[in-house]
């Protein structure tokens, strides 16, 4: 099996508020065929993101891959509110980065 990191096929790969209690994923390719290569693998699902994120599924409100702008965006819900005590992550911006080295199979 010939695999490639998420972040060598992907231009944009992020994470960002979506209120106070969500945060959402961006992932957005420059190429149709790398967009494609990925959503065929399955290496981002809602049952991947919910494993690589180490969080119950049930915390992913929404999942969409968008083909007119070749993304996939998906938003869970934070465990508190966006700069309540014990916030790490005001801003949401540091969450994406366990995507960076997910291996997507290049067979797929």
């Amino acid at each position: 099996m010939s695999t490639k990191k998420l972040s060598d096929l992907a231009k944009t790969i992020r994470s960002k508020n979506a209120g106070t209690d969500k945060i959402t994923f961006d992932v957005i390719f420059r190429e149709f065929d790398a967009y494609e290569l990925v959503k065929r693998s399955g290496a981002l699902s809602r049952e991947t993101v919910a494993a690589v994120l180490r969080i119950d599924p049930q915390r992913i409100t929404d999942f969409v891959e968008y083909d007119p702008a070749y993304a996939i965006k998906f938003t869970i819900l934070r465990d508190r509110p966006s700069g309540s005590p014990g916030d790490g992550d005001i801003f949401g911006a540091q969450q994406y980065a366990p995507f960076l080295d997910l291996e997507i199979d290049t067979t797929a």
